[in-house]
């Protein structure tokens, strides 16, 4: 979902050394007649400290924790053969031969290292800043065509930033369908609360069918703008975007901060033109500020909250 938002159509070659393919044709140039891949992940494409932090981290262990799916499901797209009417898989998985972790690693000048040296000595807390990506899941919505998700309350430091929500139907676990690919479902309305606070402010009135929802692909495309600064260039085409990824981007950067200690709830209202169909579910993505300090020498590390 990040993703989608963040990259632009001139990174297409190194995005797809990453493993990011746009469409399944470029699967078949992707892996070999044995079905054997290699990928190079920038580690900022799946983490916000990474694409954020660029200072170097001093005399302190990096560990990195993967947990895979219970099933393949969702990372493979099939085509049965059909016999008599009946429709047969074959049985496949992904197999890790091997992982590796590159990481840079910074040798400082003598006069540098001189001034790291006294600076470590006073134990002085080092503060990292940046944003963090959190996903929440709603397995299963209701068969209506309004739906309240309460999604989280947080503390005022790490409150909602930019909220991106999509829907998608019969695509979990489904070895037909693209799990990558979202679904509009009729979307009508989508409310982002924060306590009392709500974004946007005025009503979306989308009409998808009717094509009315140009709101929606500009509220995609000025991602970019409002999160990195910079002109936005976005990957999809308006055409593209409500066929393939219909997300919902809500920008909350700009809000009152004149409450510091109050809890935030954070909920999120949407209607759509009809109930939502069987088998629906929501995704939020929420992104927020993020604040870690560390010792060098005691190795101690805390969040702020």
């Amino acid at each position: 979902m990040k993703g989608w938002t963040s990259f632009n159509s001139n990174q297409n070659n190194m995005l797809e050394n990453a493993g990011w393919l746009g469409n399944e044709e470029n699967v078949k140039s992707f892996v070999d007649e044995k079905g054997n891949f290699d990928v190079a992940i920038p580690l900022s494409m799946i983490m916000g400290f990474a694409e954020d932090y660029k200072k170097i981290i001093v005399n302190m262990k990096h560990e990195l924790i993967l947990t895979r799916s219970r099933s393949d499901l969702n990372a493979i797209i099939q085509e049965g053969t059909t016999t008599s009417g009946v429709t047969a898989y074959e049985d496949c998985e992904v197999k890790i031969s091997k992982i590796e972790w590159l990481m840079p690693y910074v040798i400082a000048s003598d006069k540098q290292k001189i001034q790291l040296l006294n600076f470590i000595g006073k134990d002085n807390p080092i503060s990292m800043c940046f944003r963090s990506w959190e996903i929440f899941e709603y397995p299963l919505l209701p068969s209506t065509n309004k739906h309240v998700w309460t999604v989280k309350t947080s503390n005022q430091l790490e409150k909602p930033r930019f909220v991106i929500l999509g829907l998608q139907t019969k695509r979990k676990a489904v070895r037909t369908a693209n799990a990558s690919r979202f679904d509009h479902c009729e979307i009508s309305n989508v409310k982002l609360f924060l306590n009392s606070q709500y974004y946007p402010y005025n009503n979306m009135n989308l009409d998808i069918y009717n094509n009315q929802y140009a709101i929606l692909y500009d509220m995609y495309a000025n991602f970019q703008k409002s999160y990195y600064g910079r002109d936005p260039q976005p990957m999809l085409t308006k055409s593209m975007f409500i066929e393939n990824e219909p997300l919902i981007v809500i920008d909350c950067s700009r809000q009152n901060e004149s409450l510091k200690n109050a809890p935030v709830d954070v909920r999120l209202e949407f209607e759509a033109k009809k109930d939502f169909p069987a088998n629906t579910s929501a995704y939020c993505l929420i992104l927020h500020d993020r604040i870690v300090q560390y010792n060098p020498i005691s190795g101690d590390v805390k969040k702020l909250v």
